[in-house]
């Protein structure tokens, strides 16, 4: 059988180190989980209420390849609490953020073109780039994780064409002020260069409004916005989110959604509709929580680790270089003595190694259990 029926650059990735992992815990009923990024709330009821009605009605149609135009017209106008003139006409309903973010780097990259990629960052940023034909730069941002103009400027003599933004960040949580946002806006247009900013955890901030760098002078028609509904309303199997994008952009991301998606699934579409008429209702309780989680958990894990505290999102990535174990090796060993699973930290990127992810999006109670035994663990090392 010829070594060629299957693509070169499909060979060349890696399979997710996320799902690697969790395949070792599959059916384990016994594990304590901080690896799922997955809120543990439960779609809002008035969202479920409207799918159910929506399916008894027998509305199972497809939708246009743009989406309904309801819930287009309302993220229009919801975006603008985040600074952003868009329109109805400016956005794109898409099956989550992940088909977001490939139809947007196949829209924009051609063979060769270097796209900056913050490290670590979350797994599907390089993979993706990669099979559209760019290459993916990595831009090393440890010890404090975020991005500014001179680490961005850095690759000039690159020419780079794109900016991969991710914020509130996954697997970091690292989030940016509109004093830092203009300061990376600056680098972006210096080097005139497009964005792709991945803002899917921008209601999930904890120290700053969210302020999208679309909004910024200069930034607007620069800037491919990814959204969706999957972290902060709760919706993550119902996999729908949006782009917003100036017309050309737009144009071209509808081209592929045409052919390889055709559109999101009605009824979650009908579901996002009602979310967004009730934001507020669902949403000002759930940060609170996360809040409350995040205080909590980061203050027990710097009494035996190093944490930065989290600006947003529900992740914590403490450095565990003190305990002179790998980031695999802490997971495996902490999963197989201890029953607690968390995310190696090399999974997000070379700068992510002698780090771990760990998600609060559980139970207070399921969350002192989890900081109790990963405390015992690096006490007994």
């Amino acid at each position: 059988m010829s070594p060629d029926r299957i693509n070169k650059k499909v060979q060349e990735i890696k399979p997710s180190g996320i799902r690697r992992f969790f395949d070792l815990i599959i059916g384990r009923k016994d594990i304590l989980s901080l690896g799922v990024g997955e809120p543990d709330f439960p779609v809002p009821w008035k969202v479920r209420e409207e799918i159910i009605y929506s399916l008894e009605k027998g509305v199972t149609s497809y939708t246009s390849n743009h989406g309904l135009e309801e819930l287009r017209q309302a993220i229009s106008e919801y975006y603008r609490k985040f600074g952003v003139e868009c329109f109805q006409k400016d956005v794109l309903i898409t099956t989550g953020v992940s088909e977001g973010f490939d139809i947007a780097v196949r829209a924009i990259i051609n063979p060769g073109d270097a796209v900056l990629v913050p490290d670590p960052s979350y797994v599907m940023y390089k993979p993706l780039v990669t099979l559209a034909g760019g290459e993916a730069i990595s831009i090393p941002t440890n010890p404090d994780f975020r991005l500014n103009y001179e680490r961005i400027s850095e690759y000039r003599d690159l020419r780079p064409k794109v900016l991969i933004l991710n914020y509130p960040a996954n697997p970091t949580g690292v989030s940016y002020a509109r004093r830092e946002l203009e300061e990376i806006a600056d680098a972006v247009i210096e080097n005139d260069m497009l964005v792709v900013s991945d803002e899917i955890y921008c209601e999930l901030s904890y120290n700053n409004k969210h302020v999208s760098i679309a909004s910024l002078n200069g930034l607007g028609d620069r800037t491919i916005i990814l959204n969706g509904f999957s972290k902060a309303f709760a919706m993550t199997g119902l996999r729908v989110g949006y782009n917003i994008a100036p017309p050309d952009l737009l144009d071209a991301m509808l081209k592929i959604h045409q052919y390889c998606m055709l559109c999101a699934p009605i009824s979650a579409q009908i579901g996002a509709i009602e979310a967004l008429k009730n934001e507020e209702d669902e949403l000002e309780d759930m940060r609170a929580e996360y809040l409350r989680r995040r205080n909590y958990f980061t203050k027990r894990l710097n009494e035996i680790l190093e944490v930065n505290i989290p600006d947003g999102a529900f992740y914590a990535f403490p450095s565990i270089q003190s305990t002179g174990l790998s980031s695999e090796e802490f997971t495996e060993r902490l999963l197989l003595e201890k029953n607690v699973a968390v995310v190696p930290g090399n999974a997000f990127g070379e700068c992510g190694e002698g780090y771990i992810r760990c998600a609060y999006a559980v139970s207070m109670e399921k969350l002192k259990e989890a900081a109790d035994k990963i405390e015992d663990f690096v006490r007994s090392l």
